[in-house]
């Protein structure tokens, strides 16, 4: 028998660390944007993206729409838990978009909508984080429903995971900008990108350590034999993915910094969804008996089937028709 819950989780688990990593390296060159040069610079920066930033965030509807439609219950007690933190990603990235279309148009006030746009990335970044952090910590649950107070995603593991993501979301602008720039902006790329990665492995091994603190469960699955040594690759390679990363960045290599910044978005996640298996909502409601029924969810993967690959091979086709060096004085105008 077809495990339909299980098979939507891996759907919105892929649509989730699709954004995370697409999406994260612009709003990584947002976070940036007052540590670039005015001018030229600037304008390069966001030509690195423009051709794909409004198609990254895809991933990020596809995640909240899979989840109303194949978790209801899961979305009916999630969102009331993180309300406040979701309007401050929408407004953001709502900021970061006008942001990104009239600094072209409205030369006048270029210095406001730079403003927009880095304070647009920051603020959608660190309210991602702490959406992720009242996910791994948890929510008070009474019977069916959230019975947590409004402001209980404020904590300080969620502002931890605030600044980790925002960190993050950094180290990703930064090695992308290595990957597609030159001269002066890629050597400026390269500042950025060592304390951004010092910064991320230090926020990721106190993330990591506090994780098991949050729930017995987690604590539990990490640190009791076998799963101990069934799960010790992860943090490992999560160690030696860091170490290449600082590595290539010292070397100047142009393409692995990036893809070692993704290799490490890549294990992050998997530590989360081994923390969080098998609840869609922690510690209270399992994948299964928060999906929606099989007729539902067979009904929705039916079209799944269709436009996932599609999604696909347009966001693969627009990445390979924009690859290479975005030259200066080129791009969107």
């Amino acid at each position: 028998m077809i495990d339909l819950p299980m098979i939507w989780a891996a759907i919105l688990a892929i649509a989730i660390m699709a954004y995370v990593m697409l999406d994260g390296f612009d709003l990584g060159i947002g976070i940036l944007f007052p540590f670039i040069a005015k001018g030229e610079q600037r304008d390069t920066a966001m030509n690195t993206v423009a051709p794909i930033w409004d198609g990254n965030e895809t991933w990020l509807v596809l995640g909240g729409g899979g989840l109303f439609a194949a978790f209801p219950l899961a979305y009916a007690v999630l969102m009331p838990a993180v309300y406040a933190p979701i309007i401050a990603m929408l407004l953001g990235l709502v900021f970061r978009g006008v942001a990104f279309e009239y600094r072209w148009r409205d030369k006048a006030h270029e210095k406001y909508w730079d403003a927009s746009f880095f304070i647009g990335s920051i603020v959608a970044t660190f309210a991602q984080g702490i959406i992720l952090g009242t996910l791994v910590q948890g929510v008070n649950v009474s019977g069916r429903a959230y019975a947590g107070a409004w402001l209980d995603w404020l904590t300080p593991f969620t502002l931890l995971t605030g600044v980790a993501l925002v960190a993050g979301y950094a180290l990703l602008g930064a090695t992308w900008l290595i990957v597609k720039t030159e001269h002066a902006l890629q050597e400026r790329a390269f500042r950025f990108a060592k304390p951004a990665a010092i910064s991320v492995l230090i926020l990721i091994a106190l993330v990591s350590l506090s994780t098991p603190f949050l729930s017995p469960l987690i604590a539990q699955r990490w640190f009791k034999l076998p799963d101990t040594l069934i799960l010790l690759p992860i943090p490992i390679l999560t160690v030696l993915i860091g170490w290449l990363l600082l590595k290539s960045l010292k070397a100047k290599q142009e393409t692995r910094p990036f893809q070692y910044s993704l290799a490490l978005f890549l294990f992050c996640f998997f530590g989360l969804a081994i923390s969080l298996y098998p609840y869609a909502v922690p510690r209270a409601f399992t994948i299964w008996e928060a999906a929606a029924p099989d007729s539902s969810l067979s009904f929705m993967l039916a079209g799944a089937l269709v436009l996932l690959p599609i999604i696909f091979t347009y966001t693969a086709y627009a990445y390979w028709i924009f690859r290479g060096k975005v030259k200066a004085g080129a791009g969107y105008h």
